[in-house]
């Protein structure tokens, strides 16, 4: 088990890169994989969530040849899978499992879909009910409709589907179902979420329809459609350089520029939140050719407020709610998350993990049921903190340890690799050479056991 050792960091002036966009990562594995021929994705996030997407199709039978780390060569086989000889393994991600549900409903065959610990607690009932509504038998054999899946594929039927809560991934699921459903398939979401899988579709020429609903949006699809095989670069993932746009937005003098990352509407919720806290921020938009809209951030510290995060805002910064934590932590004034509810059934318990770390560090935090009152400005207090196996509270803390007294320790930080493989690394540049940096420490009792 190892641990991030974070000591207090000067200003921060750079230029970076960040890896590739984990969500767009997975979603051109899966729609390359269905489409008709050989399509190439560069960029593409090689980090275990998304490897274990190109490992469980494999698994399904189609070729993925990885000349590069970041480079995939995908033969498409028109949306004809083949029966897997085991189960798929989804490691971590809910993204994969959930969307693989959509894909393999159509398949005329049986698949079991199996995850770490972590992912077998997470609930699973929203993405089994529209595809059951579909045709599709999915039995859940796990504790409260959890993992493990077991998917008995079958010729699907059209529905519309109003989504109870607003899910990215379960309304990609339902699209995913619906390339190979008859007729026309209606997804209703309360407000808009991240819509990846719409312009990827849209990217690899599948037709859809949109239409406003009061707040929400309706996405329509007819069936019977294969992607067409096109080729697709990933642009880097805006909730990997969020930590980074934390850490010099409240910083004052700081100057922070991340090229070549992606820009979509439903992902850029930070920046707006970090200009209301009174960060400088400028967006360029470079590039729309893919359909996904991507460019540069420049941000510029300064003094941060306080603010308030909920309603439909929430869903396009849900996995920046642990850093904009951290953020709120650093501000002046009270900061207030709610309408997060979500938060407590993703890797761990997000909302009580992040309040133990900021007590731990010397915040006041109320933890609220669907959310968290943050009560900034106070110095923090370096402390040894536990990700508890989630990436995103280990990265969180690791940019809170930048801005604290003493040293930091989060501990059980192998998961960070579960999306951003280098952050350590990354981290260990924007630290001051004059001060220890910080390093991976391998457990004693397992160094031994390797010595």
């Amino acid at each position: 088990m190892s641990e991030l050792s974070v000591f207090r960091a000067p200003t921060i002036e750079a230029e970076i890169r960040v890896p590739g966009d984990k969500s767009m990562s997975h979603r051109a594995v899966l729609l390359s994989a269905i489409s008709n021929g050989v399509c190439v994705v560069r960029g593409f996030l090689p980090s275990h969530d998304c490897q274990c997407t190109v490992n469980a199709m494999r698994n399904f039978g189609i070729t993925i040849e990885q000349p590069e780390e970041t480079t995939l060569i995908i033969h498409g086989q028109r949306g004809n899978l083949h029966p897997p000889s085991q189960a798929i393994d989804c490691g971590n991600s809910g993204t994969l499992m959930r969307l693989l549900c959509g894909l393999v409903a159509t398949q005329p065959f049986e698949s079991r879909l199996v995850g770490d610990g972590s992912l077998s607690s997470r609930p699973m009932r929203r993405v089994i009910e529209p595809l059951t509504q579909m045709g599709a038998s999915i039995d859940a054999l796990g504790a409260n409709g959890a993992a493990p899946l077991v998917i008995r594929g079958a010729r699907l039927r059209p529905i519309r589907y109003e989504l109870p809560m607003a899910s990215a991934q379960v309304k990609s699921a339902i699209l995913f179902a619906a390339l190979r459903a008859s007729g026309k398939t209606t997804v209703v979401e309360p407000f808009p979420t991240r819509d990846h899988t719409e312009r990827m579709m849209s990217y690899f020429l599948v037709q859809s329809q949109r239409e406003k609903l009061g707040q929400g949006i309706a996405i329509s699809l007819y069936g019977d459609q294969v992607p067409e095989s096109r080729d697709f670069t990933v642009p880097g993932d805006i909730s990997s350089a969020a930590f980074w746009l934390v850490a010099a937005a409240a910083q004052e003098d700081s100057d922070l520029l991340v090229r070549d990352i992606g820009l979509n509407k439903t992902r850029t919720g930070i920046l707006s939140v970090l200009l209301r806290m009174g960060a400088r921020v400028r967006e360029v938009i470079a590039d729309c050719d893919q359909r996904e809209p991507r460019g540069e951030v420049r941000i510029q510290g300064g003094r941060l407020r306080g603010t308030i995060i909920a309603g439909d805002e929430v869903p396009n910064v849900v996995d920046e709610i642990p850093i904009l934590a951290v953020a709120g932590a650093l501000a002046h004034g009270k900061t207030v998350i709610c309408d997060a509810k979500e938060l407590r059934v993703k890797e761990t318990d997000r909302l009580a993990a992040i309040a133990t770390n900021l007590t731990a560090m010397g915040v006041e935090v109320v933890e609220l049921d669907d959310g968290l009152e943050i009560y900034g400005g106070s110095p923090l207090l370096g402390a040894r903190v536990k990700s508890y196996g989630d990436h995103r509270v280990a990265m969180a803390f690791a940019i809170a340890g930048m801005f604290a007294r003493d040293q930091t320790v989060i501990q059980d930080t192998d998961c960070i690799a579960t999306s951003y493989p280098g952050f350590p690394e990354q981290l260990q540049r924007f630290l001051a050479p004059d001060e220890k940096p910080p390093t991976l420490v391998i457990n004693p009792a397992e160094a031994l056991e390797k010595n």
